[in-house]
């Protein structure tokens, strides 16, 4: 695995999440929130998402946050804990809630998808340098960040500052950009607070599409372009895959290696639910980079972990076993490109079909 060594003691977790989680109101059937007339309670959060795939992929993960002392707060670290991750850093706030929200069944992409956020003043915004404990923070192999953070508050922009400035030490700094319009406030600063986070990781992760919309470039090229430091850039490209730039040693002072380009094309996969898939991409790219596979295979993995959410109706599910994934990843081109996935093909007797 590339980047810097957290020390030369063995880390207390292969990967550390940072962020704000929620509990989200899930629909009982499509329309309209007006129209909706019940809803199921689960769990939402990027990195919370991110934590509890790769804990449920047998990694050892820790998520850092804070909760309001409440019974969400109860609810969402039991949720959270039920899957194998440390919750031991979460610290609960007495003075204000936990965030919740409600969401439409449509995908997130569309005109017709509503979500109505309550998290204003949420305890997981108060988060600042002074009250996260930095010490849980550097205690794993790769530090895994993103940009919703930075939106939710000034002193959660100065903490994700102070986590990704140069120190010796620091773990691989793995940073989600996930670009959300509607949680920045003040104008147009979100856009350019997000590339300049983003290039000072390690490891980003960026959707083609996210990125046109957020920095007006087009094509993978000009995204690698505008962001020429993280040694390692996937690029999310839909239903077409993603492709990744892995940077090879500098050449001298201030230069950047030769690019690796590497292009996985996605998997065809019936659809239940169209959420949680970037972050559970996420969660089997940073899986199989923990276990320095190749970058194909990290990139199908990545596919992979996508497609177990992509048909469930949740943001969270297991992962297919690791043996039956790696036989997966490990297919030729033509076997790969005639996989298709659907309901149930993560359990004992999985349904793989060919289109």
């Amino acid at each position: 695995m590339s980047g810097s060594a957290a020390g030369t003691t063995t880390p207390d977790a292969d990967v550390v999440c940072l962020g704000e989680s929620m509990v989200t109101f899930l629909p009982s059937q499509p329309g309209r929130l007006a129209d909706v007339p019940t809803f199921g309670r689960g769990i939402g959060g990027a990195e919370s998402n991110v934590a509890c795939a790769l804990a449920a992929a047998g990694h050892r993960v820790k998520w850092v946050s804070r909760v309001g002392a409440d019974g969400f707060g109860d609810h969402l670290v039991a949720a959270v804990a039920g899957y194998g991750v440390d919750t031991s850093a979460v610290r609960r706030d007495p003075d204000r809630p936990t965030g919740i929200y409600f969401r439409t069944a449509t995908d997130r992409a569309t005109d017709t998808h509503e979500v109505a956020y309550y998290r204003a003043g949420s305890a997981a915004s108060a988060m600042s340098p002074h009250n996260v404990p930095h010490q849980d923070l550097l205690a794993g192999r790769i530090l895994h960040l993103s940009g919703i953070t930075a939106a939710l508050s000034a002193d959660c922009l100065a903490l994700l500052h102070d986590l990704t400035a140069p120190r010796d030490g620091r773990p691989l700094v793995s940073f989600d950009v996930n670009h959300r319009p509607g949680l920045w406030r003040g104008g147009d600063a979100g856009p350019d607070v997000l590339l300049d986070l983003a290039r000072r990781c390690d490891l980003v992760f960026v959707g083609e599409d996210e990125a046109e919309e957020a920095w007006g470039v087009r094509g993978t090229a000009e995204v690698r372009t505008a962001l020429p430091e993280p040694a390692v850039l996937v690029v999310k490209r839909g239903s077409e895959g993603a492709t990744v730039f892995s940077r090879g040693a500098a050449s001298g002072e201030g230069a950047f290696g030769a690019d690796t380009v590497t292009t996985v094309p996605a998997l065809h996969v019936d659809v239940v639910a169209p959420v949680g898939a970037g972050d559970a991409f996420a969660a089997g790219f940073l899986s199989a980079t923990l276990r320095e596979l190749p970058v194909r295979d990290r990139i199908r993995h990545g596919h992979l972990m996508a497609a177990a959410v992509l048909t469930v109706p949740g943001d969270l599910t297991d992962p297919p076993a690791r043996a039956y994934a790696d036989h997966l990843a490990g297919l030729d081109d033509d076997a790969w490109g005639r996989l298709r996935l659907g309901p149930g093909w993560t359990g004992d007797d999985p349904e793989v079909r060919t289109p």
